[in-house]
């Protein structure tokens, strides 16, 4: 899991950021889970923690022009920004934020970049993925 424990940070002032290793894996594509790999910047602002940072995956898809299954490594460069659910001295539910987009801190003070990591991927692969550049296309015997 891509699980982050916030507490510490939500604690500190407005401006205290920690950068924290990733490393899990998703689903990315329904058919089978992904190493997920890199490094995220959390900054606590006045009302969220926001995440910034690489991380990089691999997906298998398929050749738009020979139709074979490859690997294919992916960049994400992620930004987004996630609020809590309750507060960090009082343990009070907070009202949800309508730009909160499901990108929430959970109720135990844990940030999950799981959903965030997949949506991100899901936007980074190819639309018209090649398995090598000088791929001739389906063969024909």
């Amino acid at each position: 899991m891509l699980e982050i424990n916030v507490a510490q940070l939500l604690k500190g002032p407005v401006g205290t950021d920690k950068t924290v290793p990733i490393s899990g894996c998703i689903d990315i594509t329904g058919y089978g889970k992904s190493d997920v790999k890199g490094e995220v910047k959390l900054m606590r602002t006045n009302r969220s923690v926001l995440v910034r940072g690489t991380l990089h995956t691999c997906v298998q898809i398929t050749c738009a022009r020979c139709l074979e299954s490859f690997n294919s490594p992916l960049e994400l460069n992620i930004e987004e920004e996630y609020f809590p659910l309750t507060d960090v001295t009082t343990g009070a539910m907070l009202d949800e934020s309508e730009e909160s987009d499901d990108l929430t801190i959970d109720e135990h003070l844990i940030l999950d970049l799981s959903e965030a990591a997949r949506q991100y991927a899901l936007l980074a692969i190819p639309m018209k993925p090649l398995c090598r550049v000088d791929c001739q296309g389906i063969k024909l015997n």
